[in-house]
This record gives structure tokens, sequence and C-alpha cells, in this order.
């Protein structure tokens, strides 16, 4: 197995060979949860589609929270490939395995014995409660291996190799419908079913590149003595993913906090806003997509010393991002109704989903300056800043004015929606401001 230089050579070509396998990653991971619902929706009852729709919202936010930690190891790992320092990658690998599973095996234990107050929490049916402590308590146990088939594509990341992560997420995806279709459509075990087989595909998923590993080895040393609590890196691999984890926690709290405002316009309107943040993860795929490429080739090229290289896949990067970014705002933008119509036969329902997808629409053209920004800071280790940035546009700019279009009669979906560009647009600028202070106090070193 080879790790990716990307400290020599040309830029564009490695920048778009290590994101494509990312893009494809990242959709079928997007498709991963809707498939689950599909065949529940299918192959049982509302209740059972209610349990698997608030577990594994809950089942999303522990799992993102534990894993975004993992990009310190995607970082210190580029860093010391770039650093020429690939020895030290093992003993990375081995403390990121002994913390990783430690903290799933905490996690399964608190989520196991949570489960009901978590649903609570959630305003959980009392009719669809059972189907979805089932769902919670299984997912909860296997955490450990969700956590793992998560850490894993992180791993990967950090050497420069994506395309391992996109075959354990196609083996994964292919099991998991393989167990869906079992346990739910022909053992009829609902909410239980899918959560089985959820567990069961991502820990097959953990064991592929483990196989892989032992046949091809790794591009550096690698030994089971590596296995163990080096508290020195796993402070510094806490210290990168710790503020990216907290920002995310905070976005998606002030993502919430605008569903419970649009919510009081009615129930036409509330599930116009599920179908567009759905939606939403596909449009964003290419700008996010950046954000994790960005991240590894920057973090080879700061450990390098390479700045200057740095900054020249920044900038192509954004430009063409931004080119994809054009063709997925403009169908957005305009064909909003149709795209909604996909998981809606409801017109007024679609056309207020169409509404919120305009200014998603508009936000997708700035993320993609804003999140190669982030993934160019994350490679950088400023992951405190990223932080900063992130809770100064959700709390300083989307909360307050998606709040403050709302008071404005008639009240519109579509201004309400442009709090999100409002929040990218403020970011990009605090982004630029760092980087001339960034280029002035680090690029000299």
């Amino acid at each position: 197995m080879k790790s990716g230089d990307f400290t020599e050579g040309k830029i564009i070509r490695p920048l778009i060979g290590f994101l494509i396998p990312i893009v494809f990653t990242m959709l079928l991971q997007t498709l991963y949860g809707a498939v689950d619902l599909l065949i529940v929706g299918q192959f049982s009852d509302d209740i059972n589609v209610a349990g698997v729709t608030i577990g594994g919202q809950i089942m999303a936010t522990v799992t993102f929270m534990i894993t975004d930690l993992s990009l310190g190891t995607t970082v210190i790992l580029g860093q010391l490939l770039g650093q020429k320092r690939a020895q030290e990658c093992g003993r990375v690998i081995g403390a990121t395995i002994s913390m990783f599973v430690t903290i799933g095996l905490a996690a399964a234990v608190l989520t196991v014995f949570a489960a009901e107050p978590l649903a609570r929490i959630m305003n959980t049916p009392e009719a669809a409660m059972g189907a979805t402590l089932s769902y919670l308590r299984i997912c909860g146990a296997g955490t450990v291996f969700i956590v793992g088939y998560n850490v894993v594509g992180s791993i990967f990341r950090g050497i420069g190799n994506s395309k391992i992560p996109l075959m354990v997420v196609i083996v994964t995806s292919i099991l998991n419908v393989a167990g869906d279709l079992l346990l739910v459509a022909y053992f009829h075990m609902g909410s239980a079913g899918a959560a089985i087989a959820t567990v069961a595909a991502q820990g097959l998923g953990v064991a592929a590149p483990v196989i892989i590993v032992r046949r091809s080895g790794m591009p550096f040393p690698f030994k089971l003595s590596d296995i163990g609590y080096h508290w020195s890196l796993i402070k510094q691999i806490l210290k990168l993913g710790i503020p990216v984890a907290l920002q995310d926690l905070l976005v998606s709290i002030s993502f919430l906090v605008i569903m419970a405002i649009v919510n009081q316009l009615g129930v036409t309107a509330a599930a116009g806003i599920g179908i567009a943040e759905r939606l939403c993860s596909f449009i964003m795929l290419v700008p996010s997509s950046f954000a994790q490429a960005m991240s590894s080739f920057v973090a080879q090229n700061y450990g390098a010393r390479k700045m200057d290289r740095a900054a020249r896949a920044l900038l192509y990067a954004m430009g063409i991002s931004f080119l994809c970014s054009i063709v997925l705002g403009y169908t957005a933008f305009f064909h909003g109704v149709e795209m909604s119509g996909i998981f809606s036969p409801d017109l007024p329902v679609c056309i207020a989903s169409a509404e919120y997808l305009k200014g998603y629409a508009i936000d997708c053209l700035l993320t993609a300056f804003l999140f190669c920004f982030i993934g160019f800071y994350n490679g950088c280790g400023r992951t405190r800043f990223v932080m900063v940035q992130g809770i100064v546009g959700a709390f300083c700019v989307r909360v307050p004015v998606s709040y403050l279009m709302s008071l404005i009669e008639p009240v519109s979906i579509f201004r309400i929606s442009l709090a999100t560009p409002a929040s990218s647009a403020v970011q990009i600028c605090v982004c630029v401001i760092y980087l001339l202070w960034f280029r002035r106090n680090v690029y000299r070193d």
C-alpha cells in the first residue's frame, strides 16, 4: 500500500484524484441512512419508521461528535508525512486505536443506559418509544464498531489514501442493504432489524481495512506494540479534534434553532424544511468533500513547510469547487420544486422546500470558498480558529438573522433561509482577515 505524497509535483491532478473518492464516499454515506429509512418504510409501519428516524438522529449526533475528534489524527499523520517522519506514524495510529476503542466503549455504555432519557428529550411519541429504544440500544451497544468504521476513514485520508475508505463504504453499503432486506423485509424485525444490519455492516467495515493492512502492510512501520495509550499523542489528537467537534455541535444547534423558528409557521413549512435539509446534504457534497481533501493535502505541505504550495492548492480548490457549485446552486435555485418532489407528492410542501432551498443554493456558492478555507486551516492545525469562526457565524449571524427575518410580515421562508448564506459571507471575511495575519506571522517561519 502506498501513501499519497502531496508535497511534490503537480497540484491539481493529485488533488482531484484524492478528492473524487471522497465525493463518492460521502455520497454513499448520505444514501446509507436514506436506504435504512426507505426499506423500513416499505416493509414495516409508521411506528418503526419513527423509531429509525429519531434513533438515527441521536446516533448520528453521538457518532459525529466522537469521530470529529479523529480529524486530529488526519492532520498529525499528514504533517508527519510532510516532514518525512513516516516512522512515527505507527505510534499515532496506535494511540488513535487505543483512544477511540476506549471512547467507543464508554459511549456504548452511556447510550444503552441513557437511551430512554435521550428519546424523551427528542419528544418521542409514546407509540414509537419502544421502536426508538430498540434502535438506540442496539446501535448504542455497537458504538465501538460504528466509531471505528468512521475513524478508519480519517486514518487513511491522513496518509493520503482516499480509495480504501471508499472501498470500505461500498462494502458496508452492500452489506447494510442486504441486512435490511433480510431482517426487516423477510423477518419483519422493524427498527431492531435496521439497527442490527447497521452495526453488523459497519463492524465488518472495520475488519475490511484490517485485512488489507495484513496483506499489503502500511507505507511505514506499524506493529502491534504501537497500540497503546501514548498520552502525548492522544493529547495532540484531542487538542486538534475537540474544537472541531465542539464547533459542529454548536452549528447543529444553530440549525435546530432555525428549524424551531420555521416550525412556528405550520406543518407545511416544517415538512418543507425537513425535505430541504435532506436535499442540502447532497447539494453540499462537493464543498464538504473539498474541506476533507484540503485538510490532508495542506497538512502534508504544512509539515514540509511548503506554504506557498499549500496556498496555491487553496486557490485551485476554490476555483474548481466554485465551478461545481454553480451547477449545483443553479439546480437548487431554479428546480427546487422538482427536486423536493422526489421526497413528497404534496405540492405546497414542495414549494415550501423550494423556497428554503434557494437560500442553500446561494450558500452553496459561498461554501465553495468557506469550506476550502476550513480545510486549509484544519490542515495547518488551526482548529481553534475554525471553531471560533464557526461559532461567530452560527450565533452572531445565522440565528439572529433568521429570527429577525421571521418578524418581517408577511413571513417568507426564503428570507429566513438567507440567514445561512449571510453567515457564510461573514465567515469568509473572517477567514480572509485571519489569512492576512497568518501569512505575516506563519509563512515567514
